[in-house]
């Protein structure tokens, strides 16, 4: 059965065959002109914006979240998505069998433009690189521990695409390879406010060049707007 949330029924967004059905070309051509990369950088909201070089995620580059299972990590890798979203950017998923889509929709994300192939199982690298083709972001997470030559030849083909990559991870499987941005959740408090249960996260902010100097930075997700917020 599918949800269904104001306008939107998300029944059809769901790709639970196995095994893994390709991608129809129809659908390829459909969305190669939306993925075509005019400007460098996919932009952020806030408080991620505040927090990152140039205010954006840079085409080509692979973004790291790591959080501990149940700390947030997920909320994280969302949040990220929410201001390209709503600008019209086209979002993949993989690997995340229930990635909440009510809390998407609150967080901002039109998941009118979000692919999802939510059980890959052992062909997660391959359905990750299938929805490079219709997609500016993508997030990603691996059922084990990533092999090095797959988390290279993923890399290697976001670069190619100008995709930016979301990988989810945890502490006991990281991503083998350096990330050109990292977001890690080092703490995690479930908050009780006047409407909402919202999670005080504590997130370190690094990665290459200038990144590496970003620090420490706590985060609520969600704010009383259903968003993130510093």
């Amino acid at each position: 059965m599918g949800v269904t949330r104001g306008d939107y029924s998300y029944e059809h967004m769901f790709a639970f065959s196995s095994p893994r059905p390709p991608v129809p070309e129809e659908l390829r051509a459909s969305l190669r002109p939306i993925t075509i990369a005019t400007t460098k950088t996919i932009p952020l909201s806030a408080p991620w914006a505040d927090f990152v070089p140039g205010r954006g995620l840079r085409r080509g580059s692979t973004v790291v979240v790591q959080a501990p299972a149940g700390h947030g990590g997920l909320s994280v890798a969302l949040s990220l998505l929410s201001e390209a979203s709503a600008r019209g950017h086209w979002v993949g998923v993989v690997g995340i069998e229930d990635p909440g889509v009510v809390a998407m929709a609150d967080l901002g994300i039109d998941l009118r433009r979000v692919l999802f192939v939510p059980r890959p199982r052992g062909a997660w690298a391959e359905s990750a690189a299938d929805l490079l083709d219709g997609v500016d972001l993508l997030i990603v997470r691996a059922p084990s521990r990533a092999a090095h030559g797959a988390a290279r030849r993923l890399m290697d083909r976001v670069r190619e695409r100008g995709t930016v990559l979301i990988v989810v991870t945890e502490p006991s499987a990281p991503w083998p390879l350096p990330a050109d941005l990292s977001f890690v959740v080092t703490s995690s408090q479930w908050e009780a406010t006047s409407r909402l249960t919202s999670r005080a996260l504590t997130v370190r902010v690094g990665g290459r060049g200038s990144a590496q100097r970003s620090g420490e930075h706590v985060v609520h997700v969600p704010d009383t707007q259903g968003r993130a917020a510093s």
